[in-house]
């Protein structure tokens, strides 16, 4: 879904934005440090996929369809509300599309990522199926080790119960949220997703949560390999690419239009094949179950013999990633390297978006390529995933990097088989016990009485201006109307969290209408805070009517 860069809640302390897909999205708020390491010291919240391509698959066949589609076992198995990765291959068993699979009811799944491949399945099949893009569905993200209690105390909610990769639904400000144990940090998380028409709702609610406990909003230019790369999850837009335009004519043709097709950068780039991974490849071949035919069987039941490749973390040599940016600082007599500064591989906008790759060496031959090079903020280093020959793959094993793009001359630059994945912290996601986080006791925390007529007091430029707020709470949803500067107006997105409360209002004023964010705190009678219009703040104060 899309959101009003104008009046959207997720803009608010946006450092700038993007408009990506069709649709704005913030791009940075606090920098790639700052974002990323609240994801280890509190947590982080994203916006950002709410561009994935959401599509729902249902019908009496659409188990037979999915097991032959996807490498994973009996989708008949996977229980209603459970979710699993699944993995959709060519004949040769590289990788077509990979994502999340929900089970929504009996026939009926909703899955993120798999299209447009699985679309083309759907249209093109004789079985009894049916799918459709999902647009009208919010999707946000809150890893970090803080991200459990910041979603008990947002929904009111004790969520100690849901194991990794199991979702359930919520009650967030009175609207309803399906909350999932993923997320893509390495760290404890959790992926939401409700109606689009609640989507501000449910994001302000949450981003106040968060700041109370330290955390901070992410950007997507901060979310990817930032994120990825420690974490140890491969991505299809960051460490390798699907053939989609390399095999079946009749997929490349319906996939024109409706699949991003990345352009290629490094010194891996001039063969594509490069970048054409199995499940073997990245360490999911556990994902592949050979009880059934699927497309791919042949291929991964002969790579599964004996893979050849296997995914590890590299950590580079600081001393040449040195070397590598102060060629630059050396004189107009001297041809400056690749550039390697940026925090993140595929970010560099001198040459737009993009997949880099490069050549892993040792002994004087390619083994391998790296991807997703990126700062490991948290460990103080820089690193990169890369597949390699498995006799390689030895854990301090030294190897080199052959860093450079085509227009530039190349560098070697030393490397070392590091742990994978990377992040191995207590609050790893799929190991933590949450039990080690003391439950909510929902019993201390009573919901401010906010309810009744509040005579308040504006200021703006320096003059003071009468108005009055008349509130009514329904738990922590708040309704009403407002008054101010001689206009009325009422409550929208209205939420109350202890003595704190919040809501947005649309409201005409001398400089014409006016989206206002209201945002106070009620001290017995006594009301205050602020209320934000474009780039001006008005601060006000008032008592609650006898």
């Amino acid at each position: 879904m899309h959101f009003n860069i104008e009046t959207s809640a997720m803009f608010e302390g946006v450092y700038n934005v993007i408009n990506f897909l069709g649709g704005w999205l913030p791009f940075e708020y606090s920098g790639p440090r700052s974002e990323y390491m609240a994801g280890r010291e509190s947590a982080w919240l994203g916006v950002n996929l709410n561009f994935s391509p959401a599509y729902d698959v249902w019908g009496k066949d659409v188990n037979t369809l999915m097991n032959y589609v996807c490498v994973n076992r009996d989708f008949a198995k996977l229980r209603e509300g459970a979710s699993r990765h699944a993995v959709i291959c060519n004949e040769k068993g590289q990788m077509m599309a990979d994502g999340v699979v929900i089970r929504i009811e009996e026939n009926h799944y909703r899955c993120y990522f798999l299209a447009p491949v699985l679309q083309y399945y759907v249209e093109t099949s004789d079985l009894d199926v049916a799918g459709k893009y999902i647009e009208d569905e919010y999707f946000y993200q809150i890893d970090g080790p803080k991200s459990l209690e910041i979603m008990e105390k947002a929904t009111g909610c004790d969520l100690h119960d849901l194991k990794f990769a199991h979702n359930k639904k919520v009650q967030i400000c009175g609207t309803e949220m399906t909350i999932h144990r993923l997320g893509m940090s390495g760290a404890l998380a959790y992926e939401v997703h409700g109606a689009a028409r609640d989507a501000e709702t449910a994001y302000k609610r949450i981003r106040a949560v968060l700041e109370e406990y330290g955390g901070k909003p992410q950007g997507i230019r901060n979310y990817g390999i930032v994120n990825h790369t420690p974490a140890g999850y491969a991505n299809q837009m960051q460490h390798y690419i699907y053939p989609l335009f390399n095999g079946d004519p009749g997929l490349a043709k319906f996939c024109q239009g409706k699949a991003i097709n990345m352009p290629l950068r490094g010194s891996a780039a001039d063969d594509e094949n490069n970048f054409y991974l199995t499940p073997y490849d990245v360490g999911w071949g556990f994902l592949v179950n050979f009880d059934h035919d699927f497309i791919g069987k042949k291929a991964l039941e002969k790579i599964a013999e004996s893979p050849k490749h296997r995914i590890v973390t590299l950590e580079w040599n600081a001393e040449d990633v040195g070397d590598v940016f102060m060629s630059q600082f050396r004189g107009q007599d001297v041809d400056i390297y690749d550039p390697i500064e940026d925090h993140t591989s595929n970010s560099d906008g001198s040459y737009g978006a993009f997949v880099r790759g490069d050549y892993v060496m040792a002994e004087g031959k390619k083994i391998g390529v790296a991807s997703g090079k990126t700062y490991a903020y948290y460990e103080k280093r820089m690193i990169s995933l890369a597949v390699i020959d498995t006799e390689y793959a030895q854990e301090g094993k030294e190897l080199t990097v052959l860093w450079g793009a085509e227009e530039f001359p190349k560098k070697e630059i030393r490397a070392v088989v590091a742990p994978f994945p990377y992040y191995q912290g207590e609050f790893r996601n799929e190991t933590f016990d949450v039990e080690k986080i003391p439950h909510p006791d929902f019993k201390e925390q009573e919901i401010v009485k906010l309810d009744g007529k509040y005579d308040i007091t504006v200021v703006v430029a320096g003059k003071e201006n009468k108005g009055s707020f008349d509130y009514v709470t329904d738990g922590t949803v708040l309704k009403g109307t407002a008054t101010a500067m001689g206009a009325i107006a009422e409550v929208v997105d209205g939420t109350v969290d202890g003595s704190h409360f919040y809501h947005s209002m649309r409201m005409k004023t001398p400089m014409g209408k006016m989206d206002i964010k209201v945002d106070g705190h009620l001290d017995g009678d006594t009301v205050s805070g602020t209320m934000k219009a474009m780039m001006i703040t008005m601060h006000f104060t008032g008592k609650r009517r006898k």
